[in-house]
């Protein structure tokens, strides 16, 4: 499902998620900052030939264009791959490259979009990618249309109050830091905001769409790590979300300040979320 400036996926499980769209100015910005820095590097590279000019001059030259040719195609797809689909404009900016269909970024996907970049600066000054973004329905340029990859927002609305979200709820995983330690290695910054606005709105939900919402999400993290049967007996889907998102988001609690029990816990209100 796709609005203008907002992109639904709705995966096997029955969960959605939902991103905000990066525009071409945001991009346009990012773009900036990033050729900034390789100009920088090559402007350093550069610094470095001079002394092969003494030599050949030719092979200077060829060596000082050679290296930004390099410079300016793998220092995108070195970051976006280590920093999950951000280059240092991106992470300055918040936005983030992601596969259009909610699946991991695949370094192919990194590749062709960078590669076919030298197309979306076509004839000048990125029109043909300007103009790509302005009427792809998913505010795509060529690279990202032929890569399958949309640039999305991050972090554009403030975390909700978690002290008062889950003030005084016991934890039982935190009884095994590092499996919770392990836990928030797993578990990517979008579903940790998913799960997060679950928390947040489950008395928005219909019961049956809050069961089925907080079903998915826990047989999600589950299937990422499993903690000792004997922190987890008793808990309905909904508190184990709960607790992982106390996990996540909440990282530095001593356990103390949880005052965990292992079985004697609240029950849930009836179950309900939808995204």
């Amino acid at each position: 499902m796709l609005q203008r400036d907002q992109l639904t996926i709705r995966t096997p499980d029955g969960v959605q998620f939902r991103f905000r769209l990066a525009g071409p100015v945001s991009r346009f910005l990012a773009l900036c900052i990033d050729l900034a820095c390789i100009l920088a590097l090559s402007s350093a590279v550069s610094s470095i030939t001079q002394a092969v000019s003494h030599l050949s001059l030719d092979i200077a030259i060829a060596v000082t264009i050679v290296s930004y040719l390099l410079i300016s195609l793998l220092f995108p797809m070195v970051l976006e791959w280590r920093w999950n689909g951000q280059t240092l404009g991106k992470r300055v900016l918040k936005i983030r490259v992601i596969d259009s269909e909610g699946l991991n970024l695949r370094p192919a996907q990194i590749i062709v979009r960078n590669l076919l970049r030298s197309v979306d600066l076509l004839p000048a000054l990125y029109t043909l990618g300007g103009l790509a973004v302005l009427f792809s329905p998913k505010l795509q340029r060529l690279g990202d249309i032929a890569a399958g990859t949309v640039v999305i927002r991050t972090h554009l609305e403030p975390l909700p109050d978690l002290d008062v979200l889950l003030e005084g709820l016991p934890n039982s995983l935190r009884n095994h830091p590092r499996i919770a330690s392990r836990l928030r290695q797993l578990v990517a910054p979008e579903e940790a905001r998913l799960a997060l606005e679950a928390v947040f709105r489950r008395d928005e939900l219909e019961p049956a769409a809050r069961l089925e919402v907080f079903e998915a999400l826990a047989k999600h993290f589950r299937s990422l790590i499993a903690f000792p049967e004997e922190s987890t007996f008793g808990l309905t889907d909904e508190q184990y979300v709960r607790d992982v998102v106390d996990l996540l988001f909440r990282p530095r609690l001593s356990v103390p300040e949880t005052r965990l029990v292992t079985n004697s816990r609240p029950a849930a209100a009836p179950p309900v979320l939808p995204v």
